[in-house]
């Protein structure tokens, strides 16, 4: 690994701590409460969180979603098609995700943290620049996708914090 793999799984790693930290010892009702009743749930941010880095790590790893592989879709049991990430869901799709405990939200983040770094220990610093997605002007690197994956997952990692701090009001 070189400083710059170490930095990656340094950050993911923060994003695995405030995991942690936003679901510990909540109930499903709190997971599932909606500021203003619209808003995202925690558990819907955490859900998709997770689902964004799992599908996009796996993709640029070649590997299959732990979502799929590990059978955390039918423990999960959500009423989405397997391949949701929760990318444009609706209000009415958000307030679907209910009844999710902290220790599923956690489990399932832990296990694609794990993942996430399993692959990272692989990567060398060249690897960095090999384009990923030619969808994109320019083209999306690999440094690019997992700094894009970072950024979604600290931001909705925050906003499920910003919620669970409205919880104790």
């Amino acid at each position: 690994m070189s400083a710059s793999t170490d930095l990656l799984v340094d950050a993911f790693g923060r994003v695995r701590e405030a995991v942690e930290e936003v679901v510990d010892g909540l109930g499903a009702d709190d997971l599932a409460a909606r500021p203003d009743g619209r808003a995202n749930s925690i558990a819907w941010l955490v859900w998709h969180l997770t689902r964004v880095q799992d599908d996009h790590v796996a993709g640029v790893a070649g590997t299959e979603q732990i979502w799929s592989a590990d059978e955390w879709y039918e423990a999960f049991g959500l009423p989405f098609p397997e391949e949701d990430t929760g990318y444009g869901h609706s209000r009415k799709d958000v307030g679907r995700v209910r009844g999710l405990t902290a220790e599923l939200l956690a489990g399932y983040h832990a296990a694609v943290h794990e993942s996430t770094v399993r692959y990272l220990r692989t990567v060398a610093v060249k690897d960095l620049e090999r384009i990923v997605d030619q969808n994109w002007s320019p083209p999306v690197t690999l440094g690019v996708r997992l700094v894009s994956v970072l950024a979604d997952d600290l931001q909705h990692a925050g906003q499920a914090a910003y919620v669970r701090g409205l919880l104790g009001r």
